[in-house]
């Protein structure tokens, strides 16, 4: 049996996956409101507010090792497997949610859930290297990051609903069942890489792999062989500038997300007094502008690749667009006016935002071949999530008196550096050689 576009249908499972993620983890911030109510009766609106940032920082603590942790697994096990141990261990630990009984269990099962979510992307990243040609790369990247904003698109009315019909645990566990079932699918069509499937094309089979070996640059003296076997140590990974302007530019862009992610549902019960229901009408809108944002970053660099433009240009022109929508949008934020309009200049960052990040995933991809990609990516998804670890400390004392300002000016500064690292450490984006 042969399956035409059977790269489409991977990345197309992928992206599902990544809804499914966006589901489980949104599920906590928007159940909030009803849970410190049955949990936390006593407690002040501040005391809520830490706790609740406390809870986060575990996740995202969590969620940050989780990605050098499996970056090394997908390495090591391959794609259809990781996803199975990533996707299985998350959807056991959001049931699991139903269980808690005060900060501390949560904080284990959301550490829990970080760990194992983590692998989403690593794991994206090393399948979209292993099923894309490099010029359909950042196309492949935005329509797997799509599946974050329409997991957040989803979730606000999906959970809405639902707490209409039953409580919080059964709400986690509803959802956590979900990604059970995406494992069926996952182990039916992924059944090896691209150049062992047995259900793949010869055409397409030729079609992805002779367009890795294309873009793979050499100097006359290495063959294209040499370059894809290239296998460095992490110790080489970490001593090249090229990575290190991966890993700060993630640093920098990712805590943008985290700060809407984490706070959009707090935000706008806190400052506009909106109960579950309400957030569930309002909270999705930002994220129909994520969703367009990763359509449009990955096909305007397809769209540039394809009209001859280089890797290296193509990247560092929509990742730099993508942070200069964001700037004045999040300035904008300091006194959106009524709640229509914050949420709106929420989707124009957030769209900024999906425009940039797709390509600077891929940047991992582009520098490195197949055996070292999971690494550098799970590096760089560390040190994006440690970015928003000390963002998101640091959102209850900057919004101590309701005024969200000053974390909304932390997050325009973060775009330039975004944008200066991109420039200043990687000269130019190309193929890396061994440096022996």
């Amino acid at each position: 049996m042969n399956i035409k576009g059977l790269r489409w249908w991977v990345i197309t499972l992928i992206a599902l996956a990544t809804i499914i993620n966006y589901i489980d983890r949104q599920a906590l911030s928007v159940l909030w409101p009803a849970i410190v109510e049955d949990l936390f009766p006593d407690e002040s609106a501040l005391e809520r507010k830490q706790i609740y940032a406390n809870i986060s920082i575990v996740f995202v603590f969590s969620y940050a090792f989780g990605q050098a942790i499996f970056g090394k697994i997908f390495d090591w096990i391959g794609t259809r497997i990781g996803f199975v141990l990533s996707i299985g261990v998350w959807s056991l630990a959001t049931i699991a949610h139903a269980f808690a009984q005060g900060m501390l269990s949560f904080s284990i099962f959301r550490g829990i859930l970080g760990i194992a979510e983590a692998g989403n992307w690593p794991g994206a990243t090393k399948g979209n290297a292993e099923w894309f040609p490099t010029k359909e790369r950042a196309l492949a990247q935005g329509i797997f990051n799509s599946g974050a904003a329409i997991g957040g698109i989803i979730a606000f009315p999906i959970i809405g609903y639902l707490t209409v019909h039953f409580n919080w645990q059964a709400v986690f566990i509803i959802v956590g069942v979900m990604g059970l079932l995406w494992l069926l699918p996952w182990l039916i069509i992924v059944k090896a890489p691209p150049a062992m499937h047995a259900w793949i094309t010869d055409e397409e089979k030729e079609y992805i792999l002779s367009g890795q070996r294309e873009t793979a640059e050499t100097d006359g003296n290495e063959s294209l062989k040499t370059l894809d076997e290239y296998n460095p140590t992490t110790k080489e990974i970490l001593s090249r500038k090229q990575s290190w302007g991966v890993i700060v530019a993630s640093a920098a862009i990712d805590p943008i997300w985290w700060l809407f992610v984490f706070w959009i549902p707090i935000y706008l019960n806190e400052v506009y007094g909106m109960n579950v229901t309400e957030i569930g009408i309002y909270g999705w809108v930002p994220y129909v502008g994520a969703m367009l944002g990763a359509w449009f970053g990955g096909l305007l660099a397809q769209n540039r690749i394809s009209a001859g433009w280089s890797t290296d240009k193509t990247r560092k022109l929509v990742i730099t667009l993508g942070c200069l929508i964001m700037l004045p949008a999040l300035l904008a934020m300091s006194n959106p006016g009524g709640p229509t309009v914050a949420v709106l200049i929420m989707a124009v960052i957030l769209f900024g935002f999906q425009t940039a990040i797709g390509n600077v995933q891929t940047l991992p991809s582009d520098l490195f071949g197949k055996k070292a990609v999971g690494t550098l990516s799970g590096f760089a998804g560390m040190a994006a999530k440690l970015g928003a670890v000390g963002l998101t400390s640091l959102v209850p004392w900057l919004t101590a008196d309701g005024n969200y300002t000053p974390a909304f000016v932390i997050g325009a500064s973060l775009a330039i550096i975004a944008i200066a690292s991109i420039w200043f450490l990687i000269p130019k984006i190309e193929r890396l050689k061994s440096i022996h």
